[in-house]
């Protein structure tokens, strides 16, 4: 269970993972999505949303499409939140930082580039988990 400033308590975070896949489903379409905490879950001591999430792809008959899967890190610098999403099974594929804006660099040199052809299917994607975890 996530708290919240005040001592109030937001949904349990398994709740806003099955959210968090629904948002994938939608974005990434034809693959279903399952996502899984890498590392230390979020809401720890200081109730900090600070994570790094896999989202793993399924065809749509369920068979595992590894090389779909990606990465979202989620952090705040201040106030603001951050999310870092990047390809697991492709290094040369551009990762997609999104604060209040999104940047697309080069996942070798971090050096800024173009978005990609499938990029707008990213954006989307953290806009809408930028949405749904803005309030936690």
């Amino acid at each position: 269970m996530l708290v919240l400033e005040g001592g109030l308590e937001a949904m349990p975070f398994d709740l806003v993972l099955a959210d968090l896949a629904r948002a994938a489903d939608l974005c990434f379409v034809p693959c279903r999505h399952g996502l899984r905490v890498l590392g230390d879950p979020p809401g720890g001591p200081d109730g900090s949303l600070d994570c790094c999430l896999r989202i793993e792809a399924r065809s749509a008959q369920g068979v595992r499409e590894p090389e779909r899967d990606l990465e979202l890190e989620v952090f705040r610098s201040g106030l603001d939140l951050h999310l870092l999403l990047s390809r697991v099974a492709d290094d040369e594929t551009p990762l997609l930082w999104h604060g209040s804006h999104p940047v697309w660099m080069r996942a070798s040199s971090g050096e800024r580039c173009p978005r990609p052809e499938d990029g707008a299917r990213w954006e989307a994607f953290c806009r809408r988990v930028r949405a749904l975890l803005v309030g936690l």
